[in-house]
């Protein structure tokens, strides 16, 4: 994968936006379903929590709804494209307990491909909470697919200059 932008004005434009650290800031409502025995939120249940946050930031939204400028792909098949999960990584730092407040999840680009994206996500507690809790961090690489084919299909311009603004460094885990 390789960054977004080239030797153009892009290329500036991202630049600006790595020294500003540009987030999404998507809330997400845990379920009480979410919870395991131990009464955290369950390991698979966190990989949903981050889908979630990922349709919301990036698939257009429905008649009447309203989504972030982020949110510029088609969902379903009749839209031509499906998107991928070719690989996820998440890193806990502490267990989440059940809560009314929504999770904050921050969502930000490590790398964008041709046809692959790096979505890196961190989940926090609510931003109203006085003491801020960061609970995991996690990289998903996204792989754009034709329906039809099976084949990768090449990220639009579109959804480079919608991303541009939140492209930052990718997350470094601690045991590598």
């Amino acid at each position: 994968m390789t960054e977004i932008g080239g030797a153009d004005a892009s290329a500036a434009a991202t630049a600006e936006a790595v020294a500003a650290g540009e987030r999404l800031h998507i809330p997400i409502q845990l379920r009480w379903g979410d919870l395991d025995a131990f009464n955290h939120v369950n390991n698979t249940s966190m990989l949903k929590l981050l889908e979630e946050a990922r349709v919301r930031a990036f698939w257009r939204p429905g008649e009447g709804e309203h989504g972030p400028s982020t949110a510029v792909l088609d969902s379903g098949l009749d839209a031509g494209v499906l998107t991928l999960v070719a690989r996820q990584e998440i890193e806990y730092f502490a267990p989440v307990p059940y809560q009314r407040h929504p999770l904050e999840v921050q969502m930000w680009f490590g790398k964008v491909g041709g046809s692959s994206v790096e979505v890196c996500y961190e989940v926090f507690n609510d931003p109203s909470f006085e003491e801020r809790v960061v609970y995991a961090r996690s990289t998903a690489v996204i792989v754009l697919v034709n329906a039809e084919t099976g084949r990768p299909t090449r990220i639009s311009p579109e959804m480079r200059t919608a991303w541009a603004p939140y492209f930052g460094a990718p997350i470094s885990y601690a045991h590598r």
